[in-house]
């Protein structure tokens, strides 16, 4: 996988599916969802997971990893199969969180 990151500001045409699919970081700071050890959120809390790291926040993460099918379920349920430019906010989140959404 080749990841580009935009370190300047958050750019969504260097998204998959080229759209914003998430709230900004100061709301998620704002709200409490970003925690220290993991300054980059979920991704980088993931990547330390398989990595074989255990912390406090390991189940929240995981039920909101979980929680993701309802995408899944609706791209299912909304989109012919193969059609990427269906949806594609929900793709691209689907993306976010380790999932090949142009398999549904």
């Amino acid at each position: 996988m080749h990841a580009r990151l935009c370190h300047e500001r958050h750019d969504p045409e260097l998204n998959f599916f080229g759209v914003n699919a998430s709230l900004p970081l100061s709301v998620w700071r704002k709200k409490g969802w970003i925690y220290d050890e993991d300054p980059r959120g979920w991704f980088q809390w993931y990547c330390r997971y398989y990595m074989g790291r255990r912390i406090i926040d390991d189940e929240r993460q995981i039920k909101r990893w979980r929680a993701m099918k309802r995408h899944i379920a609706q791209i299912s349920k909304h989109c012919l199969k193969g059609d990427v430019d269906c949806r594609p906010r929900q793709r691209q989140a689907l993306v976010n969180w380790a999932y090949d959404s142009t398999k549904f």
